[in-house]
């Protein structure tokens, strides 16, 4: 696993829980530490365009590996248009290690917010692709036989509830808009149910629920006893992401896909 963070780590921890060999990388020597204490065979990794294909740490994660959980977000800021480039010495490191399976966590943003259903033909991964996750998602599905993506929607769970995201802001855009959600254990839930299966291509990972971003976000606050954001008077509509895919080709069920309640905990 490379990017053992908020969604990478749970997802080891689920691995040891089914007896799996893990090993995953982070980016300080106190997070390797502490991921060490819990069984996993960590590395120490700091990603750059640069990163030699047969780095000493890379080499150790992806000797013998029967498969590769990438789950590197994308930098914040100017840094983001780098986001490919951090990526390609893994994937060009997997390659030299015969990893014969991968599989990559994106994000529904690829789609456009256009006020209508968006399935996985709805975003084309390319490399020339306006999207740097687009191109992100090209490089990986060129990088094994048989890639599997997975475009999550906006994670929300323990340490970050859903309530918190807008709660006291005010004049809010966009309330008319659906919600695009995924809580954090249905994220992991997924990845497992993908890692075991023999499914490739890329899957919509999303919560069956889509109320109105101007209903869900101020109940979702007070539930956690946090002031509600107030929305603009707009009729802005957005996209809502379908995981028709995901149910239909695999034994994967959902245990939040009404969003829940308690503020999005």
């Amino acid at each position: 696993m490379i990017g053992c963070g908020w969604l990478g780590a749970p997802l080891a921890s689920a691995l040891l829980d089914r007896g799996a060999e893990v090993r995953g990388s982070a980016t300080s020597a106190e997070k390797v530490e502490r991921l060490r204490a819990q069984g996993i065979g960590a590395e120490l990794l700091r990603l750059n365009p640069q990163t030699p294909a047969d780095d000493p740490a890379l080499t150790r994660l992806l000797d013998g590996a029967a498969a590769l959980v990438l789950t590197v977000p994308p930098p914040r800021g100017a840094a983001r248009e780098t986001y490919p480039a951090l990526l390609a010495p893994v994937l060009r490191a997997a390659d030299r290690a015969q990893v014969p399976r991968l599989l990559f966590t994106s994000s529904t943003g690829v789609y456009p917010d256009e006020p209508r259903e968006m399935t996985e033909e709805g975003a084309q991964a390319a490399p020339d692709a306006p999207s740097v996750l687009l191109r992100a998602e090209a490089l990986a599905q060129t990088s094994v036989v048989r890639p599997v993506v997975l475009r999550l929607a906006g994670l929300y769970g323990p340490g970050r509830p859903a309530g918190r995201f807008l709660a006291g802001r005010k004049d809010v855009p966009g309330g008319g808009a659906p919600v695009n959600l995924l809580h954090l254990e249905d994220a992991v839930g997924a990845v497992l149910t993908l890692l075991q299966g023999d499914q490739a291509g890329t899957f919509n990972v999303c919560a069956a629920a889509h109320p109105l971003r101007r209903d869900f976000y101020p109940a979702a606050a007070r539930a956690l006893g946090l002031e509600a954001p107030t929305f603009a008077p707009d009729e802005a509509s957005g996209k809502t992401v379908s995981s028709a895919r995901l149910r239909r080709e695999t034994s994967f069920r959902f245990r939040h896909d009404d969003l829940g309640g308690e503020g999005g905990r």
